[in-house]
């Protein structure tokens, strides 16, 4: 398989890895970068920050509602990043205190590689997006009530309402506890109320 994010560069932040409770994994979006999103560590708990950045600034080239092949073999290359690096932190911390945090493309990344691989996590954080593909797939297996934040706006020029609320739909049959937190308007950004969220998964 073609390793498109393979030599890419990982950023970390906060607590090392070897001294640390808990590792926050922290998947950027579309045209963003490592650098940006783990700054966001500030603003969050006492952990292992660990950001890794997309070859070309993007996990996949096509909207995340097309057919999941045409996302090929990019989709599959950073599914594997990310596998290696829940692997590597929960070597050290135990995937029930690994976190998935993500947005945009990072949160629909950060969405379907906790669906396809069921388990005891810490939590995931997916903040305007989805599971993909131009129609969601049926997941099987538990996630043990790890919770699940899904925040979006009601108008995201990006993604649809309605995939949103299937995430969710998908996400309470694999026992998640789930919350689907929708804000007003049409911002592709993050609000307050998902800081806070986030502050209080990643601590519980």
């Amino acid at each position: 398989m073609n390793e498109v994010h393979q030599d890419t560069e990982l950023l970390t932040a906060g607590q090392d890895l070897e001294d640390a409770d808990k590792a926050v994994i922290m998947i950027h979006g579309r045209g963003a970068t490592a650098h940006s999103i783990i700054q966001l560590h500030r603003q969050l708990p006492k952990a292992a920050y660990l950001a890794p950045q997309a070859a070309n600034r993007e996990w996949y080239p096509r909207s995340f509602l097309e057919p999941r092949a045409k996302n090929q073999p990019h989709l599959d290359s950073a599914l594997k990043l990310v596998d290696s690096l829940v692997q590597k932190a929960s070597s050290k911390v135990g995937k029930e205190n690994v976190f998935l945090l993500g947005f945009s493309q990072g949160a629909c990344l950060s969405s379907e590689y906790m669906a396809a691989n069921p388990d005891r996590y810490g939590g995931l954080l997916a903040l305007s997006g989805g599971l993909i593909g131009e129609e969601v797939r049926e997941f099987s297996g538990n996630i043990e009530r790890t919770p699940v934040f899904l925040g979006c706006a009601g108008k995201d020029p990006h993604i649809p309402l309605e995939r949103v609320k299937e995430t969710s739909r998908v996400f309470r049959e694999l026992d998640g506890d789930v919350e689907e937190y929708i804000f007003e308007g049409s911002q592709h950004g993050i609000v307050d109320y998902e800081i806070e969220k986030m502050n209080e998964i990643i601590d519980s």
